[in-house]
């Protein structure tokens, strides 16, 4: 079975085409499952919509939820369309997120940690002038934040989970093993999911997220795992899946997962 739990559309205001064009894709790609899962809205301001070409506005979550479950029917049959969406983790705000999803009937939530120290992740100019130490200090504060994220209850999926690396490929090389294997060992305790996500080929680092070494850690210590192309343009839905599930195979996984009203389906590589 062939699916991707991780795409964009035009709400979120970086991302191309409506949530059809990706679904259309999906069928052209041979997904038999196709996850929806934009950016939920910033809900730690009082204003409507603070960035615009970030997230959708908060009056946007309803018409987002209405017409993926009206497409849910519609392709019934075809493609098993799910209801995804990708939060912020913010621990500060992560009441109020957890709050205002749980009015919906989500498949599953992914959980994405995207700025630490009011930073974004993907910000080059974040790594000017650190010493070796503060350097450190950027990588395990990144990793706690996901730590966190995953003891929080509110993800079946964590995303990218080294995306740091995105524009600063150098921070694959920041010593920092022990603050990743105690982030894989409390993900594999919570029995959270992270995905395989191939857009990091969107970015300086090119590959995917996370890299092969984490992979292979987080077989050692039983982390599940599942597929996502975080498409923001329709062509790239399901990109690269067969060579994931390749290399999947050649470290020693033997199944991956999806989720369906929030209930883990196991799928054999």
């Amino acid at each position: 079975m062939k699916f991707d739990l991780h795409t964009h559309h035009f709400r979120c205001g970086h991302a191309d085409g409506s949530i059809r064009d990706y679904i259309e894709a999906g069928i052209a790609a041979g997904l038999q499952v196709i996850g929806i899962s934009d950016h939920t809205p910033y809900f730690g301001s009082s204003e409507e919509q603070p960035f615009p070409r970030i997230a959708m506005g908060k009056k946007e979550l309803k018409s987002y939820v209405d017409e993926v479950l009206k497409l849910k029917q519609e392709y019934e049959g075809r493609i098993d369309v799910l209801l995804g969406i990708e939060s912020d983790f913010f621990p500060e705000h992560a009441s109020v997120y957890q709050s205002a999803l749980a009015a919906y009937p989500f498949d599953y939530i992914i959980g994405s940690v995207h700025s630490t120290n009011n930073t974004s992740i993907f910000n080059k100019s974040r790594w000017k002038n650190l010493t070796p130490s503060r350097q450190v200090r950027e990588k395990e504060t990144y990793y706690e934040l996901i730590r966190q994220s995953a003891r929080s209850g509110m993800f079946q999926i964590l995303g990218h989970m080294d995306a740091m690396k995105g524009n600063y490929p150098a921070f694959s090389e920041i010593p920092a093993d022990k603050a990743i294997d105690e982030t894989l060992q409390t993900i594999a305790e919570c029995g959270v999911a992270i995905e395989i996500n191939t857009s990091g080929k969107t970015k300086l680092s090119g590959g995917w997220y996370p890299s092969d070494a984490i992979l292979e850690r987080a077989l050692h210590y039983g982390v599940e795992v599942t597929f996502g192309s975080d498409a923001h343009v329709p062509y790239r839905v399901g990109d690269e899946w067969e060579q994931v599930a390749a290399r999947l195979k050649e470290i020693g996984f033997t199944s991956w997962v999806y989720y369906k009203q929030k209930q883990k389906q196991v799928v054999a590589l």
